[in-house]
């Protein structure tokens, strides 16, 4: 599934935390290897065959005699070799992984880790604002991108929803692996401060950070000054909102409110799940909320010039650093483009700059 979504703002740049890692790395962060990013963390990048994100990374941290692992990838053969690949490089092995903690249930993030409990007993931890989704899953009510084709046809996008159909039909049958985790990863309770992850040479925070998806969590080591960030930060493109089975209500308005919770912390080096390691997280979070105000403008007046559904909103916006039209993307971008129009002309509403009725299906926006 590709987070590639459409309307990316630049680079984080250079400013901000120094990260460990040269400009080899900065400019190949999908080749493989075990790449020293802090002390006793290592930034292992994992395949993603015939996707636009190339690799996912999975953080290895070391410490006395646990390894644990941030996120796990893909359960693919490319993706298991890699990992057993690189981890050898820093003198461990696949069985040797005491836990995996998940940032959110996403396949690329969360299956391997399933297969490899299978065989080896890893524990396994996910946030609890999962568990809707994943049950979903697990259950067999939700296969695939079903979801996200209904949701399609509600804003008016019945021919996206057909080539993306087709689109799935032709590609290769992939089946993810779907099991609940060994533990839900609850939220502090506010008073008391956050949750926390105690390793044996560091203390994780655990950062809630719905909006990609309802559950997403980060990890804070606020000693080394580093944010394990998921999906929820990344330092070239801007992650898709709300992509699950058990879709929020405003996941837009979610995601904005945790990119201010994290913009409130003290500065950190990002350790992204796609793309190099070491921006500032508050320069990239000030990016990534500048990107969607200037979005929100975009789609209200898309709507005032005569856009009446997401599918027109988001055949009126451009997308892409290249500012490509709807209708040259593939179809799951052209999904992801629809869906995002959607998000922001939802919160928009919430805003009060527009207001929505429902047509038979149909989800119509109008300026007041």
């Amino acid at each position: 599934m590709s987070d590639s979504l459409p309307g990316v703002t630049g680079s984080a740049g250079g400013s901000g935390p120094a990260a460990r890692c040269g400009g080899k790395e900065r400019g190949g962060w999908a080749e493989p290897g075990a790449f020293e990013v802090a002390p006793g963390v290592h930034r292992i990048p994992l395949p993603l065959p015939g996707d636009a994100l190339r690799a996912v990374n999975v953080y290895a941290i070391l410490g006395g005699d646990g390894l644990v692992l941030v996120d796990s990838g893909w359960a693919l053969a490319e993706a298991r070799g890699a990992l057993s690949d690189a981890l050898a490089r820093i003198g461990c092995a696949l069985g040797e992984v005491s836990r995996f903690l998940i940032t959110h249930v996403h396949r690329d993030h969360y299956t391997q880790a399933v297969l490899l409990r299978r065989e080896f007993g890893n524990r396994i931890s996910l946030g609890a604002g999962e568990r809707p989704s994943l049950e979903l899953y697990v259950s067999g009510r939700v296969h695939g991108l079903t979801p996200q084709i209904s949701r399609l046809r509600s804003c008016g996008a019945d021919a996206v929803a057909e080539r993306l159909m087709a689109s799935l039909a032709a590609g290769p049958a992939r089946r993810a692996a779907w099991e609940l985790p060994d533990d839900w990863i609850a939220a502090g309770d506010g008073a008391a401060g956050p949750a926390v992850i105690t390793l044996p040479e560091r203390v994780l925070e655990v950062i809630p950070t719905p909006g990609h998806t309802q559950g997403h969590v980060c990890f804070r080591d606020a000693a080394a000054g580093l944010l394990f960030a998921g999906d929820h930060v990344l330092p070239h493109i801007t992650p898709s909102i709300g992509f699950e089975p058990a879709i929020a209500r405003l996941p837009l308005g979610d995601y904005l409110q945790s990119l201010r919770l994290v913009r409130e912390m003290p500065d950190a080096v990002l350790l992204p799940a796609h793309g190099p390691p070491g921006a500032s997280v508050h320069e990239r979070v000030d990016e990534l909320l500048a990107h969607h105000a200037a979005r929100l403008d975009a789609a209200a007046d898309a709507v005032s010039s005569g856009a009446v559904t997401a599918a027109e909103t988001a055949r009126l916006l451009t997308w892409t650093r290249r500012e490509r039209a709807l209708d040259d993307l593939d179809p799951v971008n052209q999904m992801l483009a629809v869906l995002e129009a959607a998000a922001h002309l939802d919160l928009l509403v919430m805003q009060s700059r527009l207001r929505s009725t429902v047509d038979g299906d149909i989800t119509k926006y109008w300026a007041p």
